[in-house]
């Protein structure tokens, strides 16, 4: 029975093509044109086998061959990858001054430095791990290469943003449902009216923090009375706080720690919140090759952990 041997470039195609969430920016990130796209897809189905992406709405997701697939991809590129940069008479070099959100780089930061570092070792990385207002601000004066940070509603027009995914903001509470029904200012709320429910207790980062001002326009429109029962600047204290059930914090579900939940603003009479979007920023001038190997793996890991890599996920058509 003959081997299958399948073609790098297919697959480059293929992972690149998910991790973007479009082939059609797949085929323009590659330099192709949808239709030679459109035909390695047609390839790669026909080496494994079987269907990897089938028709759902007006977009493609992948199938469970497709999922493993997926994972198979990722490994042999990232093995061709590291052997290439290993044997290659020019491999990279120089600096890469990298910003992120705290709960991004706790998430993120372990899987996609230990493979930049595999396969380049020569190259140095700066990492500041800071809120977005101050990430934007390094932006401005031309100390950070890349940035990945959640947009806000702050000014990004000092980098060149690439919007990742969006995401609700949600109420965050203990994980422990015990704390939270034992908290006192918790107990008796469903059975008052908004206006005569005592003030909800706020668990949320200290000035400046755009959420700040979005969560407490969402409890004032709502008639809901709050007050600020715990701010800190490190996130750490922030959610050890709404363990402890000091309070309620808001956040989006990415990177969430084992010890805080979101809840269901519904079944706990709090307003809808709205969406946030995740955005990894480049500086204005043109990238060196390191930083930008670094951004493509940053894009990569988002779109893992928030499972663009199947479940469900959906793939514009090419």
């Amino acid at each position: 029975m003959a081997r299958t041997l399948y073609d790098l470039d297919v697959l480059r195609t293929f992972t690149t093509g998910v991790a973007l969430g479009s082939f059609v920016r797949a085929a323009d990130r590659l330099g192709r044109s949808t239709s030679a796209v459109s035909a390695q897809l047609k390839k790669l189905e026909s080496q494994a086998g079987t269907p990897l992406l089938r028709k759902s709405g007006r977009g493609l997701v992948l199938t469970e061959a497709g999922e493993i697939l997926l994972a198979y991809a990722r490994r042999l590129l990232d093995l061709n990858d590291e052997a290439a940069a290993a044997v290659s008479g020019s491999p990279l070099h120089g600096l890469v001054r990298l910003g992120l959100q705290e709960d991004l780089g706790e998430t993120l930061l372990p899987g996609v430095l230990g493979r930049f570092a595999r396969a380049h070792p020569q190259v140095r990385i700066e990492v500041c791990a800071a809120r977005s207002t101050e990430l934007r601000e390094r932006f401005a004066v031309g100390q950070l290469d890349l940035a990945l940070l959640w947009d806000a509603g702050i000014d990004l027009s000092c980098m060149r943003a690439e919007r990742i995914i969006r995401q609700p903001l949600h109420w965050i509470g203990p994980a422990g449902a015990d704390t939270l029904d034992e908290a006192p200012w918790w107990q008796g709320r469903h059975a008052l009216t908004p206006s005569s429910r005592p003030p909800l207790p706020l668990v949320l980062l200290e000035d400046p923090c755009p959420l700040r001002r979005i969560v407490t326009t969402a409890l004032d429109h709502a008639g809901l009375p709050w007050r600020h029962a715990f701010h800190s600047s490190s996130l750490g204290a922030m959610w050890a706080a709404t363990a402890a059930g000091l309070g309620l914090s808001v956040r989006t579900s990415f990177g969430l720690p084992a010890h805080v939940r979101p809840l269901s603003a519904s079944a706990c009479g709090l307003p809808e919140l709205p969406s946030m979007e995740l955005v990894l920023g480049r500086a204005r001038d043109p990238l060196d090759a390191a930083s930008e190997r670094l951004a493509a793996l940053l894009l990569d890991a988002v779109r893992e952990h928030m499972g663009f890599s199947g479940k469900g996920g959906i793939v514009p058509a090419a």
